[in-house]
């Protein structure tokens, strides 16, 4: 089964060396960083999974690129995943070289997990267009797109406006890394064949997901695509091996674990110990 494991916050807690190489030795098959550069102190936007206020230990992420080639010069094989980046809220002319250093430099192990965000107030500091953050980002992805194959690259777009430029090193993987789209948004399916590799749901059941891989299926055929090139990782599950089976039963090629805070990296090395003999 290919697992992967989430990282739990504060995701700074645990160094991504250690990990990492942990995760890789048990039988791990991916580890994933999530972000949120600066979270306001008052915000009005409501927690996605509660609809309350933000939780305590929401604004204790580290920084994903930096933690992730920590964990790649120590590592061989397990992937290197970002869950998600935040599109909106970066410029993709340093975000295009920051993911094509990381998977050069992996060996080809990046897995770039995108999203457009949910909270206004960040988006909107770090100089997204919040109400239009996915129109941003689909423009975003397609200027790191050009950056990744060409070697002359302009655009000339709403968001993003450049005459020719050299952006190098380029990816290992090509075209370039799997781009796996998040979200449960009403034309997320749709969004992925159009412009990514992949879709990573969270919080989602087996009959949801066997009926999204149908849609997937169907709209990928139709818009010319091998529907076998478009994969699915669910996000952030219970360490359950009869839940996790189940998911990939569904049409998951791979799930990704949630484990627990813990304070010290003895603890963190038991608790991986206790899933992977969970999982496995």
């Amino acid at each position: 089964m290919n697992i992967g494991t989430a990282v739990p916050l504060p995701a700074y807690n645990i160094d991504p060396a250690f990990m990492a190489k942990k995760a890789e030795d048990l039988g791990f098959d991916s580890i994933w960083y999530a972000e949120h550069p600066a979270v306001p102190v008052h915000s009005e936007s409501p927690f996605p999974s509660t609809g309350g206020e933000i939780p305590w230990n929401y604004s204790h992420f580290t920084e994903p690129y930096i933690a992730l080639a920590r964990a790649s010069a120590v590592t061989t094989t397990i992937k290197l995943a970002t869950g998600i980046t935040l599109v909106p809220e970066r410029n993709p002319l340093l975000l295009a070289k920051e993911v094509a250093a990381l998977d050069l430099y992996s060996g080809g192990r990046f897995l770039f997990g995108v999203g457009t965000g949910w909270l206004k107030e960040e988006t909107e500091l770090m100089g997204g267009d919040f109400a239009h953050r996915w129109s941003q980002t689909r423009e975003a992805l397609e200027v790191m797109k050009k950056l990744w194959t060409q070697d002359e690259a302009e655009h000339h777009g709403k968001y993003f406006d450049f005459p020719p430029v050299r952006s190098y090193p380029k990816p290992m993987q090509k075209p370039y890394p799997p781009i796996l789209l998040g979200g449960m948004a009403k034309n997320v399916l749709q969004r992925v064949v159009d412009h990514a590799d992949g879709w990573m749901p969270n919080r989602i059941t087996p009959a949801v997901l066997e009926e999204s891989r149908r849609q997937l299926d169907t709209m990928a055929a139709a818009a010319g695509r091998d529907p076998k090139s478009i994969t699915i990782t669910v996000y952030g599950q219970e360490p359950d091996r009869v839940k996790l089976r189940s998911l990939l039963d569904a049409g998951a090629e791979r799930v990704v674990v949630r484990p627990d805070f813990v304070e010290t990296e003895a603890e963190m090395g038991a608790q991986l110990e206790r899933i992977a003999e969970a999982v496995f």
